[in-house]
């Protein structure tokens, strides 16, 4: 018995500690820019191991040297309340959860009619925009409810921590925008030869649109999903609200 309570403590010092861990690094992106984030680190590591060769972009630029355009277009697109949210939005959570329920309840009656034609279910997100950045900074990728609990703790640690201009900051000099390509000065580059202060309405949306697959999207420049769907965005703009 004496074991298992041992076990049971050591076990509870570990969280914990871990917790503190997190919260730390959290605390001292207040003051400095990270330097990257986990799931940059493995896609460094997918990369070079399997094109032999690491091909990376990435800038960082303060928030004041990001296009307003570009503000807006994320946030219309990723997180419309982001702003006024605690981190998380539950109705969009909520909702999301429940269409995915419904997808993978489809998917699995498709497998059973029709196994030749049977296929995944579309899996979509909810998470608002500390959710992904709590996730693209400290966590992995997996899809689990412990995981998903941690990113939750995490995104109300990055709010009591950082103001919402900050976090913004970190997400956009962060976020993935093509294979190797992270940050909003190396995608504006990368895509329309000029800095991210100069990105237009239209420009800023269809990086905005990119952002759930970017690596798809990248190329399919001439998508005509990505071009449509830019044009909804930029409508959505004018009533995003920028921290």
């Amino acid at each position: 018995m004496k074991a298992v309570l041992r076990w049971i403590a050591l076990a509870i010092i570990a969280f914990v500690g871990l917790q503190l861990f997190f919260v730390g690094r959290i605390a001292a992106m207040a003051v400095i820019d990270p330097e990257s984030t986990t799931f940059q680190r493995s896609e460094a590591w997918r990369i070079a191991t399997e094109r032999d060769r690491l091909r990376w972009r990435q800038q960082w630029v303060p928030y004041e040297r990001i296009s307003d355009n570009l503000k807006r277009a994320v946030i219309a697109s990723e997180d419309g309340s982001f702003a006024n949210h605690d981190g998380v939005d539950w109705d969009a959570l909520e909702k999301a959860w429940a269409r995915n329920a419904k997808a993978e309840e489809f998917a699995a009656r498709r497998a059973q009619l029709a196994p030749s034609r049977a296929r995944p279910p579309k899996i979509v997100g909810g998470s608002t925009i500390t959710q992904q950045l709590a996730k693209n900074l400290l966590l992995s990728g997996e899809r689990t409810l412990l995981r998903k609990g941690q990113e939750i703790v995490l995104t109300f640690a990055l709010e009591n921590a950082l103001t919402k201009q900050r976090i913004l900051e970190i997400y956009l000099n962060n976020v993935e925008w093509g294979e190797g390509v992270f940050g909003a000065e190396a995608a504006a580059q990368h895509y329309f030869r000029k800095p991210a202060s100069r990105l237009s309405a239209y420009e800023a949306a269809r990086l905005a649109v990119m952002l759930p697959q970017p690596k798809r999207f990248e190329k399919t420049p001439g998508s005509g999903y990505l071009a449509g769907r830019a044009h909804t965005i930029v409508a959505r703009m004018r009533d995003a609200e920028l921290p």
